[in-house]
């Protein structure tokens, strides 16, 4: 069989990258509404993301089985330590994101819905790239750029 091109590496990233966004967006917002209200529950994750209970409980079971969260039958639903950790670099990767649109003029409700499609999907070295160009435009007197 043939080395894999460039785009087979690029493509084969992105479903990768696919699989593990759901997992993300569910760690952060229960870390978010655990914050919020002290607990989060089926039905506050229905509501956030607006879909189903079936969907959410299905979603709660991956990551029950991967070990990023803990419930029981009718009792909230709690991170373990790898999705507090998974939860936090999410959040810090969004920041990153949207910190370097908002730089670079995006306007906010559009660099809003973006950073939350790129920040799962961006590597690590345009990260890096991301958050060293921002600092480089607040330093340049672009005060629209909040500090990560």
């Amino acid at each position: 069989m043939p080395d894999p091109s460039p785009s087979a590496d690029a493509h084969r990233r992105t479903r990768r990258d696919h699989a593990a966004e759901t997992a993300e967006d569910y760690v952060e917002a229960i870390d978010d509404l655990t914050q919020e209200a002290g607990v989060c529950r089926v039905v506050d994750l229905a509501k956030r993301f607006a879909v189903s209970h079936v969907t959410v409980t299905r979603t709660v079971t991956r990551l029950v089985r991967d070990g990023l969260a803990e419930t029981e039958p009718y009792a909230p639903i709690r991170l373990t330590p790898k999705g507090k950790r998974l939860a936090s670099a999410a959040r810090k990767r969004h920041g990153i994101v949207l910190d370097f649109l908002r730089a670079i003029g995006v306007r906010e409700g559009v660099a809003l819905i973006d950073a939350e499609g790129i920040e799962h999907h961006v590597s690590a070295e345009t990260l890096r790239r991301f958050a060293e160009l921002t600092l480089q435009l607040r330093s340049a007197g672009n005060e629209k750029v909040s500090a990560h």
